[in-house]
């Protein structure tokens, strides 16, 4: 799409944390955080929407001062700037107990988040206990993980994405970052149409796609510069700056 067609009045910027927002060293550059800045001054509403939970976000929300909403955990969470949920989508516990079953049969690393803890080396002996929002799974190998996604892709309950090109990130279905930030923008009282949405992953095509104006990073997979109207520089060359420059400032 060319840039004539799309250069509108945005309300709301919609940003991703991994591989957008953070540079290599997983810090939010001066370039980034003064185009964040210079947007909020103009009125513009500025969301983290990340498959990060509330408790590993939210440090980034405060640092930039935000006072916006926050999408997390892929939407599978909506949090307003109080710290309050507003709206949270749990997988289903026997999605779990597969994907656990997968990820001893074929030895991969896992992660999932839960209503109030990210799990990594341990896994819980009672699964029904707890309140499942994501599953991941990180896989080196090319063709374990195809063979995973195949047996994923078989059950419709499940919202299939990644967040490097590595893992394989699972919410419940339906489950994404554009249904969340249609619920914020309900909120707000603006339109998707009014939204600048950027990412770099699968997790990120479904906000980039909705948006009225979506950007992929330099650094992006090759099939989100493909959904996006506009692709900006990398993370580690202050994109975000560059892309709110353009097309908000």
């Amino acid at each position: 799409m060319s840039s004539n067609n799309i250069k509108k009045q945005f309300k709301l910027i919609a940003l991703d944390i991994d591989g957008t927002l953070l540079n290599e060293k997983g810090q939010i550059s001066e370039a980034n955080r003064k185009a964040i800045a210079e947007a909020r001054e103009k009125g513009i509403h500025v969301v983290l929407s990340t498959g990060r939970s509330i408790s590993t976000c939210s440090q980034f929300a405060e640092s930039l001062k935000l006072d916006s909403y926050l999408v997390t955990v892929n939407g599978s969470e909506i949090w307003d700037c109080a710290g309050n949920l507003l709206e949270r989508n749990i997988l289903d516990v026997a999605c779990i107990q597969t994907m656990w079953e997968l990820t001893k049969k074929y030895k991969t690393r896992f992660w999932a988040v839960t209503i109030d803890k990210v799990w990594r080396e341990e896994f819980p002996t009672d699964i029904s206990l707890h309140q499942w929002l994501k599953y991941g799974f990180d896989i080196d190998d090319d063709v374990v993980r195809e063979r995973v996604l195949e047996e994923l892709s078989q059950n419709h309950q499940l919202e299939i994405s990644n967040s490097s090109p590595t893992n394989i990130e699972v919410n419940a279905a339906g489950v994404n970052k554009a249904k969340g930030l249609i619920n914020v923008c309900r909120r707000l009282g603006i339109s998707m149409d009014e939204v600048i949405a950027m990412g770099d992953s699968l997790n990120d095509i479904a906000m980039i796609k909705e948006a009225g104006c979506g950007v992929a990073m330099g650094n992006a997979q090759d099939i989100v510069k493909e959904a996006a109207d506009w692709i900006t520089g990398s993370n580690v060359e202050n994109g975000v700056a560059q892309a709110i420059r353009y097309w908000v400032l």
